[in-house]
């Protein structure tokens, strides 16, 4: 990844007024220091918090056009997320970042399942204009993604073509990504 792009990682909590050192924010930190990959951290505990953290990037950060991913870090079922004990469908979250996305690649950590059918995918694409969306069909309390989203993400440094990123990440780090079965929809 090039000195000017960045990570954008929104992650849910229950409360953001209770400040406190996620393992997201420690992995985040590792990445920049051991590999010089930046990110802005944000979190959210509702879908306005999540909008509006959307709009402070959009419209207020100069260096949006440098973040190629967006790292959710949200819990939910296949095709949604939930933020406050509400259920979110990946519909509406392509509709909150209607035309917002383009050419951004979406990774959800393993907190929540991505299940999506081809047309659910193709559809969140479309509204958002993103190039790629992509997580993990399993998920283990007692494992995270971490250290394979760190893996994903720092491929980036030397390689645009989201395919052959993804199939080093397989090459490198085959049974860690059938363990978690990550998916990539483009």
């Amino acid at each position: 990844m090039d000195y000017d792009k960045f990570i954008f990682c929104l992650e849910a909590v229950p409360d953001v007024e209770i400040e406190t050192t996620t393992e997201v924010v420690k992995n985040l930190e590792q990445l920049a220091f051991d590999q010089g990959i930046d990110s802005i951290y944000k979190t959210c505990d509702s879908i306005e918090g999540l909008e509006e953290s959307q709009n402070v990037l959009l419209y207020e950060d100069h260096n949006f056009k440098n973040y190629e991913i967006i790292y959710l870090v949200m819990q939910g079922e296949g095709n949604n997320i939930c933020l406050n004990n509400y259920y979110y469908s990946i519909e509406e979250i392509a509709e909150l970042f209607e035309g917002k996305m383009t050419g951004k690649i979406l990774h959800f950590a393993n907190e929540k399942i991505l299940d999506l059918s081809p047309e659910e995918a193709q559809y969140f694409l479309d509204v958002t204009g993103a190039r790629a969306i992509s997580g993990y069909g399993t998920t283990f309390r007692n494992i995270t993604s971490s250290n394979l989203d760190k893996a994903f993400f720092s491929l980036f440094e030397d390689e645009d073509d989201v395919l052959e990123i993804v199939e080093e990440l397989h090459q490198k780090h085959y049974a860690l990504c059938k363990l978690l079965d990550f998916r990539l929809y483009y």
